[in-house]
């Protein structure tokens, strides 16, 4: 036994203490509540042999980190209180939940799943080798990598999808009184991410927004070494207003059931949010490289062995002449035999073994992205317009012709946005379809990230470029990784509206006027938009909403704020800054280039682009001809447009409004040099600073004294 799949204390204990069991003299006076016991009991035994063969893996050295099951094996009985039709974002220690809800299916073999995840095999149904997940789409488990609660965001926008869905009359992949179950641990919950989706849940169901959503803490006390006080979850969540709260022994497979369905009947029959607090125990430590007896007592570690679900599950069977002790120890090492056979023979399976095999759900997306070619909908010309009037108007025509889209944010809807950009579109298009949220951007992205995965193609919007570091791992962490961890059988478009950058004159300080985008440049996968002329804002809105819809693609969308009004380019009055609505594509990746100028090539973007052509003017006054390259995608960057235009004069000067340290001029500098150009080439940007307030900030934002001066001087060393 031990020889197979290494000596663990628990195992010996757990069949030392069956087969020590007595036999009962006669029948139990109560009946067995939970239905098909034997069913969930071989879900527990799975998932607790799968960490044992985790271990006998990494001692083999085929096997990598991963997180156990162990102790809370409970949660199988979550699973038989849910259908399996309710969508489920589970914990990392959901394994039990994972193979009982294969069980309800059928015809799955969730124990192979979960092994290819362990060895990182190709052959694993949902990521693909990419990370060992519980996840498949005929089960509705969507694939979570998150270890802090980052994943329950989204649970809010998938619950609240399954009822906006049928109100716009969008097709839905879960029923309508389907329950969304988001499973946790003690640990997480105290992470802001979690606090604020449950506070988001309880903030909609107020206001009669259906929530039907069943938030399931499994409570072992331990985050990683760290004690979680005693009591401290019933004390932050058992009198919460508005959330109903059921608790239960997760160690006790009758209560666990009887407490789940209970809560999961609840939810679904009130459509409000519950909180399930289901207590379990941590066996075999952390994760498969913890140390335990390093910050725990052996004694403490051993006192727990008596509360081990499995165990329990088996007393109970034992007491109610399910099982005989023997039966469940011929049914314990049969499970062991099934799940380390299969082990040993997948521990040699296929990985990926190229780093375009790894990186294809990243690439595929985007390759398929660059060859849209959408033309602007609506009638092309007429009156000129202002670069926030043309994304009003994409974005009227946007809801319009596609009804799975939602509009949502901070002020969008009665107020029209702090800068009125989407003024009127509430009363166009009514309160289903644009509205306001609350002031969190972990909601307004967590619920995007939903509303994406359940047939919404949702726009929210942050309402400045600072606010979204409050939130960039719902990005980062969620919404760029769902396909990556999918094998893109999983995704959740969306178009995200920032209002960013410097320049605006109405707010000041670090808050309203920010400049860096670094951390959204360096997130794999994710389309960066930077329009800067009112004509390119409305073309490449549409491109981005066509790219998420067809897809599934992450689309940032920057919007400069200081030239949402401005109409003029050289002089007061000239009207050079206004457009009129395209009638031209837009491609992702494809630049735009200003006159044809011999001398120097400017590479901007942004305000870059209206400070760059008015030093143009200048230099051309000055007898020097320079071309100016609107960049318009920072992600991808528009790579061979680039080239074309720096060889064209051989001087180039890259012109960057976001600051000189991990700013977007670097990237552009590297592709230059990467792809051959041999010319000269001098980059200006912004400075390593924070903004300040009032015309202080002109002292580290980029200024057109100061291009001009580079251009200068660039031109005097030919």
């Amino acid at each position: 036994m031990a020889g197979v799949s290494g000596i663990e204390p628990i195992d010996e204990y757990f069949v030392a203490t069956v087969s020590a069991l007595p036999v009962p003299s006669q029948a139990p006076t109560a009946a067995l509540t939970v239905p098909n016991p034997l069913a969930l009991f071989d879900a527990q035994l799975g998932s607790r042999h799968l960490d044992l063969a985790a271990r006998w893996l990494r001692a083999q050295g085929r096997g990598y980190y991963t997180i156990g099951s162990s102790g809370h094996e409970g949660n199988a009985a979550v699973a038989a209180a849910l259908r399996p039709t309710d969508p489920a974002l589970l914990h990392y220690r959901s394994g039990g939940f994972y193979l009982a809800r294969a069980a309800q299916v059928g015809g799955i073999d969730a124990v192979r799943d979960v092994l290819l995840g362990l060895v990182a095999a190709t052959a694993e149904p949902i990521s693909g080798g990419r990370h060992k997940v519980f996840g498949r789409r005929e089960l509705n488990v969507i694939p979570q990598t998150s270890t802090i609660a980052s994943h329950l965001p989204r649970s809010v926008g998938v619950a609240f999808s399954i009822a906006r869905t049928r109100k716009l009359g969008v097709p839905c992949p879960w029923p309508d009184d389907a329950v969304t179950v988001c499973s946790f641990g003690d640990a997480s919950v105290n992470h802001s991410t979690a606090v604020g989706a449950v506070n988001a849940a309880l903030h909609a169901a107020c206001q009669g927004v259906p929530m039907p959503l069943l938030f399931v803490c499994e409570d072992n006390g331990i985050g990683i070494s760290t004690p979680t006080p005693r009591g401290w979850i019933a004390r932050a969540y058992a009198c919460r207003e508005g959330l109903q709260y059921f608790t239960a022994d997760g160690c006790d497979l009758v209560d666990a059931f009887t407490t789940a369905r209970a809560a999961a009947d609840w939810v679904r029959r009130v459509r409000k949010p519950a909180f399930l607090h289901l207590r379990t125990v941590r066996l075999m430590g952390h994760a498969g490289s913890d140390y335990e007896p390093g910050y725990r007592r052996t004694a403490d570690i051993r006192s727990d062995f008596d509360r081990d679900p499995v165990l329990n599950t088996a007393r109970i069977l034992v007491a109610h002449g399910v099982l005989t002790p023997s039966e469940v120890i011929e049914r314990y090492e049969a499970k062991r035999a099934e799940v380390i056979g299969l082990a040993r023979r997948l521990s040699d399976s296929l990985q990926l073994d190229s780093a375009a095999a790894v990186m294809q759900p990243l690439r595929e997306p985007l390759d398929e992205a660059r060859e849209i070619a959408v033309v602007a909908s609506g009638q092309p010309g007429g009156t000129p317009v202002t670069l926030a009037q043309a994304v009003n108007r994409a974005l009227q025509q946007i809801l319009a012709e596609h009804r799975e889209t939602i509009l949502f944010g901070e002020d969008v809807a009665r107020k029209g946005g702090v800068y009125g950009v989407t003024r009127g579109l509430q009363d166009v298009l009514g309160p289903a379809r644009v509205f306001d949220t609350l002031l969190d951007e972990q909601t307004i992205l967590g619920l995007a990230l939903g509303a994406g995965l359940s047939g919404l193609l949702p726009i929210p919007e942050i309402q400045y470029l600072a606010y979204v570091y409050n939130a960039a791992d719902q990005i980062r962490g969620e919404g760029a990784t769902l396909q990556f961890f999918s094998n893109r059988q999983y995704r959740n478009p969306m178009v995200v509206r920032i209002a960013g950058y410097g320049y605006q004159k109405g707010f000041g300080g670090h808050f309203h006027n920010d400049n860096s985008i670094a951390a959204l440049r360096d997130i794999p996968g994710v389309v960066i938009a930077s329009p800067s002329r009112p004509d390119d804002a409305a073309a490449m809105l549409h491109t981005c909403i066509v790219a998420a819809k067809t897809t599934g693609a992450v689309c940032v969308y920057l919007e400069p704020i200081a030239l949402y009004h401005t109409r003029d380019l050289h002089a007061e009055g000239d009207g050079r800054w206004l457009a009129p609505y395209p009638s031209e594509p837009v491609q992702i990746g494809r630049a735009r280039t200003y006159a044809d100028g011999a001398d120097l090539t400017i590479l901007t973007f942004g305000n870059g682009v209206w400070m760059s052509l008015r030093v143009a003017r200048r230099l051309a006054e000055a007898g020097i001809a320079a071309r100016v390259v609107d960049l318009r995608w920072l992600a991808p960057l528009p790579v061979a447009d680039m080239m074309r235009e720096a060889d064209a004069t051989g001087r180039v000067l890259i012109v960057d409004e976001t600051r000189r340290s991990g700013g977007v001029g670097e990237g552009v500098l590297a592709e230059l040099l990467d792809g051959g150009y041999t010319g000269v080439v001098r980059r200006v940007a912004g400075a390593d600073s924070f903004i300040p307030l009032g015309d202080a900030a002109l002292q580290v934002l980029l200024s057109e004294d100061t291009i001009e001066a580079a251009a200068v001087k660039l031109m005097g060393a030919r």
